[in-house]
């Protein structure tokens, strides 16, 4: 039998895979503590800067000379980082997604080649490390130095516990476990909001927020290796040992589970074909792997680009950042409703939300800054981070189901790395307004729309075939994709006939 057959056998979604899931999707709460840590520990306060003699002409002067009228401990009251040192505050938070790039260049093609498993966990133990060297940073080197390093394991180990959780269940469950897995990323962000309201001193609120990952690590130790990952690397009898153990934990009998014997073809093709350098040189690959870096480019910036800017809106910064993640929550059962209908699809929803955040940004450059509750800029600016978290957990769902396993994570990580880039540059998009106040907003708006257009180019995988290898990948095309299949097509038609 093949892998999906045996799901059925083993359960497609059993009490085991639901605790195997819920650990995995519960380590997002603490993955996105150290998303939005930044937003928090390096709060600006209001100050005042006693100028009776002049100007302070440097640091020490300005240092002395500096009043914070806010009571709030951050990295900013701590190390003076105001003035002509405030760009730090954006530097540490673009060094912590500049390490997600490095963690998804570096660990998603290494978890194709070693295993899902061992990548997670010890991206997760050192992510821990690094979160507790965040808290006692000794200066802000130091600081900056190990928000890198949290972001590189964060990003390492990102896109592989997104991808157990669909590799653990049918396919069939793959949708609602993605979906799960952003729904949880939201609920963090919300929580952080509400536990940086209670944690005031920004280390113990470090500490706190790390001390999670600890729990999480501990429950996910006894998680197996991914079954589909064993099969698509030949490892058949692995796979089925996997499988029964799924099965007895389900409560359901299989001893008699066989899969098929193709473990040398595709032991064979991963060690001659796949990687990230089947990404550019399969000409499906390729033309998809365009489309989706920008489409995860333009989510990720709209996406953090907004989220990152919830403490500098009016208010309370701690409710502003809880209602920055509690407002994502309404898009996961759309995402759900929408996916799963044959007239909308993967396509055609994830390219009109797309549309729809960048329609809503554009709606803000016509709000006037002094407009009611209902009509204003913090409220549309809700609407487009409604619509981008809708995008972007269809982007996760339809990009794992766009790449064969083989190339499952190197796929995601490359996409992922040109996300990435988005959030390296979200941070200082705020900072545009000194240009003119829709600036950030004409630039989230741009973004999305051209996201959105572009994403329909890509083929509906609604109901299809889940590929395990390259040979089995389908080049059902749209627009890009049906020149490269009918050359093939032509080519290998035109062979046939020489050789008769």
């Amino acid at each position: 039998m093949d892998l999906e057959e045996a799901f059925q056998v083993v359960g497609e979604f059993g009490p085991y895979q639901k605790r195997a899931v819920a650990v995995l999707v519960l380590t997002q709460v603490y993955m996105a503590c150290q998303s939005m840590l930044i937003v928090l520990v390096g709060s600006t306060p209001e100050y005042r800067i006693d100028q009776q003699d002049g100007v302070p002409s440097s640091q020490q002067e300005l240092i002395q000379r500096v009043t914070f009228t806010e009571d709030i401990d951050s990295i900013v009251t701590e190390w003076f980082l105001i003035k002509h040192q405030a760009y730090k505050v954006s530097l540490a938070g673009s060094l912590f997604f500049a390490g997600l790039l490095i963690g998804n260049v570096v660990f998603g093609p290494l978890s194709d080649r070693i295993g899902r498993r061992p990548v997670y966990l010890t991206g997760l133990f050192f992510e821990v490390i690094f979160g507790y060297l965040t808290a006692v940073a000794p200066s802000y080197e130091v600081f900056a130095v190990s928000r890198l390093l949290v972001g590189l394991m964060n990003g390492g180990i990102g896109l592989v516990c997104f991808v157990l959780t669909q590799e653990y269940v049918g396919k069939s469950y793959w949708a609602m476990t993605g979906t799960l897995t952003s729904m949880s990323f939201a609920i963090g962000i919300a929580l952080f909001g509400a536990l940086g309201y209670f944690i005031r001193p920004w280390r113990n609120l470090a500490t706190v927020a790390n001390s999670s990952g600890v729990l999480f690590f501990l429950m996910s130790v006894s998680l197996p290796e991914s079954p589909r990952w064993l099969y698509s690397q030949g490892q058949t009898e692995r796979a089925e040992e996997v499988l029964r153990y799924m099965a007895l934990r389900n409560g359901r009998a299989a001893n008699n589970l066989m899969l098929q014997r193709v473990g040398s073809a595709k032991g064979g093709s991963r060690n001659n074909r796949a990687g990230v350098l089947q990404l550019v040189i399969h000409p499906v690959l390729r033309l998809r792997t365009m489309v989706l870096m920008y489409v995860w480019y333009a989510c990720s910036l709209v996406y953090y680009g907004l989220t990152l800017g919830a403490s500098e809106t009016s208010g309370s910064r701690y409710l502003n950042v809880a209602m920055y993640g509690l407002v994502e929550l309404p898009a996961y059962p759309l995402c759900m409703y929408f996916i799963n209908k044959d007239w909308a699809g993967r396509r055609k929803s994830m390219a009109s939300f797309l549309c729809l955040a960048g329609s809503a940004c554009l709606c803000t450059m016509f709000i006037p800054e002094n407009s009611g509750t209902v009509l204003s800029v913090t409220s549309f600016a809700l609407v487009g981070k409604l619509m981008v978290s809708a995008a972007f957990n269809i982007a996760y769902v339809y990009t794992s189901e766009l790449y064969p396993t083989v190339v499952r994570n190197a796929g995601l990580g490359v996409c992922s790395m040109s996300c990435r880039v988005g959030g390296i540059l979200a941070p200082f998009v705020p900072s545009m307004r000194a240009v003119h106040t829709s600036m950030p907003f004409t630039v989230f708006c741009l973004s999305g729309l051209s996201a959105g257009c572009l994403g329909l180019l890509l083929p509906e995988t609604l109901n299809g075939p889940s590929a395990e290898t390259l040979e089995e990948l389908s080049s059902h095309s749209r627009v890009l994709e049906s020149k490269v299949t009918q050359h093939c097509t032509d080519r290998d038609t035109h062979t046939h006939a020489d050789t008769l």
